[in-house]
C-alpha cells in the first residue's frame, strides 16, 4: 500500500514473500539513486562540512546528491554534485561501485566515483537546502578521523575505503576495478 510520494521517495508497506515461506510486512523507502564522489589528489582528500536538518547537526561528508533530475547518468550527476557542492570539476572519474544504504528497509543505492584532476569551475548554485563549507583534509589524517568518529557519514566512510583503503599491491581497486 502506497502511503507517500514525492519526485524523490516513495514509501509504501508490502506483504513479502521469504524465502523461509513466511509472509511478513515489509516497509519499504524508495529514494532516487544517488551519487557519492571523493575529490582527491595525491595529499588531500576535498569533503565538505554539511548541515542535515534531520540531526540537527553539521557533519564531514564527501559531495553527494540524488539523480533526481531527468534522463541523468549517474557521471552526470557526478559533474553536477562535485560543481555544485565544492565549485570544482574532474578531468577524470573512476567508478568505484556501489552500496546500498540501509537495505534493511530502504532501496537506496549510491554509487561511489573518485575525482581526479580537480580544477576550479563556476556556473553551479548550491540547493536552497543546503549549508556548506569545503573541507581539504590530508590522506594521512583519514584513517584517525573514522576511528575517533569525527567522519562517521556512512557513504563518506564507504567512497573513502573504496578509493583510499582498497587498493591491492597492483594499485587498482581490486574490488571494483
Amino acid at each position: 500500500m502506497l502511503i507517500y510520494r514525492t519526485k524523490r521517495v516513495q514509501i509504501e508497506t508490502r506483504t513479502v514473500s521469504l524465502p523461509n515461506g513466511r509472509t511478513p510486512e515489509y516497509l519499504f523507502v524508495k529514494p532516487v539513486s544517488a551519487v557519492c564522489i571523493l575529490p582527491v589528489d595525491e595529499e588531500y582528500v576535498y569533503l565538505i562540512r554539511q548541515y542535515r536538518a534531520v540531526i540537527d547537526a553539521y557533519i564531514i561528508e564527501a559531495p553527494a546528491g540524488g539523480m533526481d533530475h531527468e534522463g541523468e547518468s549517474p557521471e552526470d550527476a557526478v559533474r553536477r554534485e562535485l560543481a555544485e557542492e565544492t565549485g570544482m570539476k574532474a578531468e577524470s572519474l573512476i567508478p568505484r561501485g556501489f552500496v546500498y544504504t540501509s537495505p534493511g528497509f530502504c532501496t537506496e543505492k549510491i554509487w561511489l566515483y573518485e575525482a581526479r584532476g580537480l580544477t576550479p569551475c563556476s556556473g553551479y548554485d548550491m540547493d536552497e537546502d543546503e549549508v556548506i563549507e569545503q573541507v581539504k583534509i590530508p590522506v594521512r589524517d583519514i584513517p584517525s578521523m573514522i576511528c575517533s568518529g569525527e567522519i562517521s557519514d556512512a557513504k563518506t566512510i564507504a567512497v573513502l575505503s573504496r578509493v583510499l583503503f582498497g587498493k591491492g599491491p597492483s594499485g587498482v581497486n581490486e574490488k571494483t576495478d
